[in-house]
């Protein structure tokens, strides 16, 4: 069953992701990230790029031709994806077939427009019984 990790408490839900991102890809971790806004994909790719600033994310976007050798792909839909170990959604919604994944990550903002949906989708996941854990990111850097 997949586990679910929820980041909450971000004061900028892009800016926590690529945090998080340089975080995972350094420990080797393969993540699909689940965007389907164009603007808030193309501004998380431009983070990717400047976090760290003396380097990078590697990182593309899925249908790219790279996919395979790239250890995180930004994708706007979760039909074909390359590997199934990581799932972070940047959607407000529940992502389509989660459930092939073996950890989703949500992160968070205080923002309400993020929180409110945030909220919701713990509870549908909590009501059928997904193992989850909480953590509350808001003092850690960006």
């Amino acid at each position: 069953m997949t586990r679910i990790s929820f980041l909450h408490g971000a004061s900028d839900r892009l800016q926590a992701t690529a945090s998080w991102l340089l975080q995972a890809s350094r420990e080797g971790q393969r993540i699909v990230v689940y965007v389907p806004s164009v603007e808030d994909r193309n501004r998380l790719d431009r983070l990717l790029w400047i976090n760290p600033a003396t380097g990078f994310v590697p990182h593309c976007q899925a249908g790219s031709g790279l996919e395979e050798e790239t250890p995180v792909v930004l994708a706007s839909g979760l039909d074909q994806t390359p590997h199934d170990e990581w799932l972070l959604n940047l959607s407000n919604d529940v992502p389509p077939g989660f459930g092939r994944f073996e950890h989703l990550v949500e992160i968070v903002s205080t923002a309400n427009e993020d929180k409110l949906p945030g909220r919701e989708r713990f509870r549908f996941y909590r009501e059928r019984g997904y193992p989850l854990e909480a953590r509350d990111i808001s003092g850690e850097a960006a």
